[in-house]
């Protein structure tokens, strides 16, 4: 799977909304053809999340983009946290 700047879903993300709708898409995807994926295990998930987060900087630099200075950093580690124990 390849993931470039456009014309990605996830570069169509602007909202909350938007945000939980691409989630949900991922899950569908992750339904249809889990297997496809490189990391198709929550540890193995969790892990490339966390590498990509440190090295996004680099991500952004090679697709000729600036890394956004602002952004909920915040609100995605609640929503990650939350995932634990909500239903």
């Amino acid at each position: 799977m390849t993931w470039e700047p456009s014309p990605h879903p996830a570069n169509a993300v602007h909202s909350r909304d938007e945000l939980a709708a691409f989630v949900r898409s991922l899950r569908e995807d992750f339904d249809r053809r889990g297997d496809e994926w490189e990391n198709a295990t929550l540890d193995r998930f969790l892990a490339a999340l966390a590498s990509w987060i440190n090295s996004s900087p680099g991500w952004y630099r090679n697709f000729g983009q600036e890394m956004p200075e602002s952004g909920d950093w915040t609100f995605f580690a609640r929503a990650l946290a939350a995932a634990v124990v909500y239903e």
